[in-house]
């Protein structure tokens, strides 16, 4: 019996989009912690191969192009949130800029330097300092600032942990 060749390289294409698709699931996961790798839309791209290259589900249904859509405004909206959450945060508590910014670099420090505490303590640590030297502010009010950034940084984080997590699981689900 002979093989189609044409047949061989579809399943191979196939194959090797769907592997990408799951490693860019995987790393849209990660993307959503490590900041400068856009978690969600490195995700719904994922989904984007599964619509084209993928299987089906345990129904034996392919993926719905409204599926796909929804998780595109998904990614939209969560994107967009991530910007403004926050700085919301920040807000509220009273900070300023510095905090957002010192929360992000404290974060990015800990990745780095790995510390006792790891990224959550230079986090903290960096916006408190940012907003007391660069903003001026008290011990006080730089604390509430801090937190306010850290917990803005945690909420946004969050928003795309979660959805990223259900994009990985929609590819695992239509390999």
């Amino acid at each position: 019996m002979q093989r189609n060749p044409d047949s061989l390289y579809l399943w191979g294409m196939n194959t090797v989009m769907i592997v990408i698709a799951v490693i860019l699931g995987v790393v849209g996961i990660i993307g959503s912690i490590v900041p400068g790798l856009p978690g969600p839309p490195l995700s719904w791209v994922g989904i984007l191969l599964m619509y084209f290259f993928g299987g089906t589900d345990k129904a034996g249904e392919p993926m719905s192009l409204t599926l796909l859509f929804v998780l595109l405004a998904v990614t939209v909206v969560v994107t967009v949130l991530d910007y403004i959450v926050p700085a919301w945060f920040t807000k509220l508590t009273g900070g300023s800029k510095y905090a957002s910014w010192g929360a992000v670099l404290g974060l990015l420090a800990g990745l780095i330097f790995p510390l006792p505490g790891g990224m959550i303590v230079t986090s903290l640590l960096a916006a408190f300092l940012a907003e007391m030297l660069l903003a001026g502010k008290d011990a006080g009010a730089s604390l509430k600032s801090s937190l306010g950034a850290f917990l803005g940084f945690l909420s946004g984080t969050g928003i795309k942990l979660i959805s990223s997590a259900v994009m990985l699981y929609y590819i695992i689900v239509f390999i």
